[in-house]
């Protein structure tokens, strides 16, 4: 369509968005509506999160069993998959079980999906090769062995297999134990107990931007053409690119800090419960060049929407130390094992005389240009220390005769 006219308007349907679609409205390349009355007769999808129990495990497909139903075990591992589906028989000896994965020979493979669709199985245990594309009403109970694994869209689009007919669907997310668990794997597994209502997708999809950490040059765990350059500049990208498209001067934008510290930071829902709105703040945050643009923001936000809440109070703050640490030369902060790392700083021997007065706890490397800095392993205590540390870097990084006093305001 593109090819043959560029000005086109293109309506685009999803079940679950994905946030690059949200970053798209976010650059102006797309208006987002959501439709939130759920087709009739469906039921929200109770979804159980927990530490893996064989005991549940076996009651969930039992109950399922007793009312005529069937269920989908989701094992993503091939060479363990057998093992498991041997494990299920066990555990429920009078189940029918079968086995779907990826790696199966196609006709065999096609074999086990109708033979399932057709009822002749009453568990399939399977990889997230049923992720889409399967509406098998009878089947409404899942079971995920290691939930914990998996994105947050993914989950959301696995849960989807159940729940397609009037019947009442249960999702059982399992994950070995607490101890196991990662922060941003059980700020995912948390979205998807919140978020169980049907027509949660685009809340779950925001909140799958806020995880991910919206703002940073985020590397791997994206996908697409984000995974090559990251959030934050992909959407400067597109803006130049839609500036250049409509014949307009972008504005000329710094390069990019990379800030990667785990911190709650996202636009809570009970906040600001439009989503258009939200998306506007989120713009706004991630596009400020200015710690005078935060501070008026914030003071928007109270006389609108009340006292500003902590994970907001975050997020904004997350972008006054990414422009101090940015105006210091740094390009890259990041934060492992209760250590900070921001690099390149350039400090002579009375700069770095004087960081370490200012914060006994620093260290440069000037081998490396790096400050390295011991912040609490403490969620709570860790943020103030990293904006304090960015105060600290900025205000010894630049000339004395534009100080950083100003910008201690935020």
């Amino acid at each position: 369509l593109r090819q043959l006219r560029l000005r086109v308007d293109v309506l685009s349907l999803s079940a679950t968005p994905i946030p690059r679609t949200l970053q798209m409205s976010l650059a102006g390349l797309r208006d987002i509506s959501v439709i939130e009355t759920p087709p009739e007769g469906r039921r929200p999808v109770k979804t159980y999160v927990g530490e893996y129990d064989e005991e549940l495990v076996k009651q969930a497909i039992e109950r399922e069993r007793a009312r005529g139903g069937q269920a989908f075990f989701l094992h993503n591992r091939v060479d363990t998959i057998d093992e498991t589906a041997e494990r299920v028989r066990a555990m429920c000896p009078g189940a029918r079980v079968g086995v779907a994965h990826g790696q199966m020979d196609e006709k065999r493979l096609e074999a086990v999906m109708l033979d399932f669709l057709r009822g002749g199985a009453d568990v399939l245990v399977c990889t997230t090769i049923v992720e889409a594309g399967l509406d098998v009403p009878s089947a409404n109970t899942l079971i995920v062995e290691r939930s914990d694994a998996l994105g947050l869209a993914q989950l959301y689009q696995i849960r989807g297999r159940v729940g397609r007919a009037r019947e009442r669907a249960y999702a059982y997310l399992f994950y070995p134990s607490a101890a196991a668990l990662t922060e941003e794997a059980a700020a995912r597994l948390s979205t998807l107990s919140d978020y169980t209502e049907l027509g949660s997708g685009f809340k779950i999809a925001m909140r799958d931007l806020e995880i991910r950490g919206a703002g940073n040059l985020l590397g791997d765990e994206q996908s697409g053409h984000v995974a090559a350059v990251g959030f934050e500049l992909y959407v400067a990208m597109l803006d130049e690119a839609v500036a250049a498209l409509s014949g307009t001067a972008a504005d000329e934008a710094p390069e990019p800090v990379r800030l990667d510290i785990p911190v709650e930071a996202y636009v809570p829902a009970d906040y600001v419960p439009y989503e258009a709105a939200k998306i506007e703040v989120h713009r706004r945050i991630s596009g400020a060049r200015e710690v005078a643009d935060l501070i008026l923001l914030r003071e928007e936000l109270e006389d609108r929407f009340g006292p500003v809440p902590a994970p907001l109070e975050n997020l904004i703050r997350l972008q006054d130390a990414r422009i101090k640490f940015g105006r210091a030369g740094a390009r890259a902060v990041s934060f492992s094992g209760g250590r900070l790392a921001v690099s390149p700083i350039e400090l002579d021997s009375r700069g770095a005389k004087a960081l370490r007065a200012r914060i006994p706890e620093a260290v440069y490397e000037s081998g490396r240009s790096t400050v390295a800095v011991r912040v609490p392993e403490d969620p709570a205590a860790r943020f103030p220390a990293v904006v304090a540390a960015a105060e600290a870097i900025l205000e010894l990084a630049t000339d004395p005769a534009n100080p950083a006093g100003e910008l201690a305001e935020i």
